[in-house]
């Protein structure tokens, strides 16, 4: 590696300190404590950089460096979940309404988006650590399963299934403010609609399309996928604005120190 610390550190941030600032905002909580989260991410970076070998991208290491610096800052907030529901606890049921956006009378367009982001974003600060974590870093920082297995520690079967559940708790708070009507009853085998979500959470995964055909697909089940599609976007639009000037002219001045 014949990049420097001098050269390399102050370059990341650049590139990634705006990230690192929002993924102390969301996971954290608070914008003082996602300043010092993303101080001390660099820093140690800084300190760190000769024992880097190159194995992955600097990007994911600095993730590494940040998710673990996260979790050691933490703190505990009175009422956080020491939990989350099961799949099975968060799957729709039978008495649960369908999204009327599923219509063409009430089109998704007319929904109040800003409202949606607010629920959602509610909704990621109440989920436990474990599950907030890699969904920032999947819907936010748009990294990969397989990076965030890296950057965690943990395979990435886990990984998946902690996305999967932490997305079905924030479609399930997001469709509880939507307008809905009385549904009908699934068109399919409950297994058969099972696996469509398992191929719809697969490409959310993957950030691809979800090609099923309309007409394979039950009231139930396309409005499902509209709540999940719809809290993912709210996701993406949750920003938490850029990492102030005074923390890049902090580090910098460290950077010089050191």
């Amino acid at each position: 590696m014949t990049e420097t610390a001098g050269s390399a550190i102050p370059r990341l941030l650049d590139e990634h300190g705006d990230q690192i600032y929002r993924l102390g905002l969301q996971v954290c909580g608070d914008p003082q404590t996602a300043e010092d989260l993303v101080q001390e991410t660099f820093i140690r970076a800084y300190r760190g950089w000769d024992g880097f070998e190159g194995r992955s991208k600097a990007s994911t290491w600095l993730y590494t460096i940040a998710a673990r610096t996260c979790q050691r800052m933490k703190r505990k907030r009175a009422g956080e979940p020491r939990h989350l529901e099961s799949l099975a606890e968060l799957l729709p049921t039978r008495e649960d309404g369908v999204l009327t956006a599923v219509d063409d009378e009430h089109p998704l367009e007319a929904l109040d988006r800003e409202r949606i982001r607010e629920s959602v974003q509610r909704a990621i600060g109440e989920l436990p650590h474990a599950f907030r974590i890699p969904l920032v870093l999947k819907e936010m920082a748009d990294l990969s399963v397989a990076e965030i297995a890296s950057i965690m520690g943990l395979t990435e079967g886990t990984i998946k299934t902690r996305l999967y559940r932490a997305r079905m708790k924030l479609r399930r708070v997001l469709s509880a403010e939507l307008p809905t009507r009385t549904g009908s009853p699934p068109d399919h085998a409950r297994r058969e609609c099972l696996d469509l979500l398992k191929a719809k959470q697969d490409a959310l995964d993957k950030g691809v399309p979800f090609p099923v055909p309309q007409e394979s697909v039950c009231e139930r089940c396309r409005s499902l996928f509209l709540s999940l599609d719809m809290a993912h976007e709210a996701c993406q639009r949750i920003s938490g604005g850029d990492l102030p000037d005074a923390v890049r002219e902090v580090l910098t001045e460290r950077f010089a120190e050191m």
